[in-house]
């Protein structure tokens, strides 16, 4: 993913440790995306996507930081948001981004459901915890 660092308006950060803490962040997403422009459709999808990627750095990451921001490159808006944990890490990112797997009861549309509605995402993940960031473009 490019960094959009000098592109980005300053972040907004919500530390994310509790159920009501992925609610407060999902909050804040969406009103970045109705400030930035975003399509209710658009905005639809980023906030789902946050919603799920917030609630599995709380549920699989013990909790992190969700931070976001509005974003401007090349004559076009949109919203940035990373998701940041201090957790054990995916040991096989490929397999959980594939349909279907799940390492616990969900559906296993999480991390791969999550990629389809925004438009750009990108993870990393190791022993030292995950990083998740994803863009959503305005129409």
């Amino acid at each position: 993913m490019k960094d959009y660092g000098a592109s980005a308006t300053p972040a907004e950060t919500v530390q994310v440790a509790t159920s009501g803490d992925v609610v407060t962040a999902r909050q804040m997403v969406r009103t970045l995306a109705q400030r930035g422009g975003l399509g209710l459709v658009h905005q639809t999808k980023l906030v789902t996507a946050a919603s799920e990627l917030g609630r599995n750095m709380l549920v699989y990451g013990g909790g992190g930081v969700v931070r976001a921001a509005a974003l401007s490159d090349a004559g076009r808006s949109g919203i940035y948001v990373e998701f940041r944990d201090e957790g054990p890490g995916i040991p096989d990112v490929e397999l959980a981004l594939t349909d279907g797997w799940t390492s616990g009861n969900g559906m296993g549309l999480g991390l791969s459901g999550a990629r389809r509605l925004v438009d750009e995402f990108d993870i990393a993940s190791g022993p030292e915890g995950t990083t998740v960031r994803i863009v959503k473009w305005a129409r």
